[in-house]
């Protein structure tokens, strides 16, 4: 039904970027409307707006001294992304106990810092209860109230957004459609077809027909727990403008609307928090990090875990809107399930599941093999924006030779392919890029040796 052909022969993610790439910072600035939703959040007057208490802003500082040896005020603001003023108010406090004294002066109004034996021996307790050092956490009602204003159920998606989002796309307007009502019906889809086909690539490019971004905490607190939501492999971070730096909360990062992608390797301890010993801190399950977003179960069927097993753990927090969450601790907190939800499979969903998940996932959506029509026009558009040039009846070779005689089904992914093939022999024979029998002849060979 597709295949991209902006980079027609590039890498095969079909979004363009690797995993790295994703989690690079954009250097553009977002619109002005970036997160109308959800403006940006404020930054906090008060240790109190903040949701932060004065021992555990204690904790976080003496920690970091004892990692650095010595910083100055506005480092360690910068490392527990809280105002410099606030941070000021607790290095006081901190002197007056002598846990702490001053190296040396830095700046204006400012001054290095390090530990006194009694701040020592305070950090490293700190530290055996709770080794992380970073940002200040956000507490989980704000999380929560926050992720409710940036719901994706509010946003909406009109057909003509799906339309753009998909138009380097070969694709069926109905098929255009089916995924626009399921996209706006919120229930969880099933993609499903032969391999080959871009059910991966229609996936991945849903959440981005929203064009929108997301403003998520680094740091989530539950009492005295700490769960890390914002990770750079699964968020791609928007950077903001330099003369905005101080105005917002920087416990807080824009993003773009994320889409979570897991495949075989998907277990179910991927679907709890994952309690990380040496830093004392609980990483965010995947449907946690895609909140606001898409999560994509690429391959399903294919897992560690059993279908039943995936969908029992996830399909009452699909209908539910929200998700339970056990801690290391034993405490159970309440998160948003706030998501796309999309099954990826090259099998027949009915051979995966019983009636009852059929049902409960409302949309089933076959990816069809293309017509020679389309099969062609998709040939000779990628080849054009590749550089080649066709001889004349190539294609039709094509068709016959590798297809009508052998009775193989067609792709949408083989133009893409054969050309690679096509292009990779031009180049070793140093031969000008020209589809032809010949190259064809040695694409065919190559691709299709052990494939039906």
């Amino acid at each position: 039904m597709l295949t991209q052909v902006r980079n027609p022969l590039g890498a095969t993610d079909p979004t363009g970027r690797t995993p790295a790439q994703n989690a690079a910072p954009l250097t553009q600035t977002p619109a002005p409307d970036a997160a109308d939703s959800f403006p940006s959040p404020p930054e906090p007057q008060s240790l109190e707006q903040a949701g932060v208490s004065d021992s555990e802003l204690e904790s976080m500082l003496l920690k970091s001294l004892l990692h650095e040896g010595a910083a100055s005020g506005a480092a360690l603001a910068d490392g527990v992304c809280l105002p410099t003023a606030l941070v000021r108010e607790t290095l006081s406090a901190l002197r007056d106990e002598l846990l702490i004294g001053i190296k040396s002066a830095s700046g204006l109004h400012d001054y290095v810092y390090q530990l006194t034996e009694l701040g020592h021996a305070r950090a490293k307790q700190h530290r055996e209860r709770c080794a992380f050092i970073g940002s200040a956490p956000v507490p989980i009602a704000v999380y929560q109230r926050a992720m409710e204003r940036q719901s994706i159920k509010q946003c909406g998606l009109s057909l003509a957004a799906m339309r753009r989002a998909l138009a380097d796309l070969s694709i069926k307007p109905s098929l255009v459609s089916r995924l626009c009502q399921a996209v706006n019906d919120g229930g969880g889809m099933f993609l499903f077809g032969k391999p080959g086909n871009g059910k991966t690539t229609v996936a991945e490019r849903l959440c981005d027909a929203f064009g929108q971004y997301l403003w998520i905490p680094q740091m989530v607190s539950v009492g005295g727990d700490l769960i890390r939501v914002f990770d750079p492999v699964c968020h791609q971070r928007v950077e903001l403008p330099a003369n905005a730096a101080q105005r917002y909360d920087r416990r807080w990062v824009l993003v773009r609307r994320p889409t979570v992608v897991v495949g075989g390797e998907l277990t179910l301890e991927q679907l709890e928090a994952n309690y990380q010993p040496t830093q004392g801190v609980n990483e965010a399950p995947i449907q946690m990090k895609s909140t606001g977003g898409a999560l994509l179960i690429d391959d399903f069927g294919r897992q560690r875990a059993g279908c039943d097993a995936i969908l029992n753990r996830l399909i009452v927090p699909l209908e539910k809107g929200f998700d339970y969450l056990s801690l290391a601790s034993g405490r159970q907190v309440r998160t948003p399930f706030d998501t796309l939800f999309i099954l990826s499979t090259n099998l027949e969903p009915s051979d995966l599941v019983d009636e009852a998940f059929l049902r409960r996932i409302p949309y089933k959506i076959e990816v069809y093999d293309p017509e020679e029509g389309e099969f062609r026009a998709l040939f000779e558009k990628t080849a054009a924006a590749a550089g080649f040039d066709i001889a004349p009846g190539a294609v039709d070779w094509l068709l016959e030779t590798a297809y009508r005689q052998t009775g193989r089904e067609l792709r949408y992914c083989h133009p893409r392919d054969l050309l690679r093939q096509v292009r990779t022999y031009a180049t070793v024979h140093e031969l000008p890029r020209q589809v032809n029998e010949q190259t064809l002849g040695v694409a065919i060979e190559n691709y299709f040796a052990t494939l039906s």
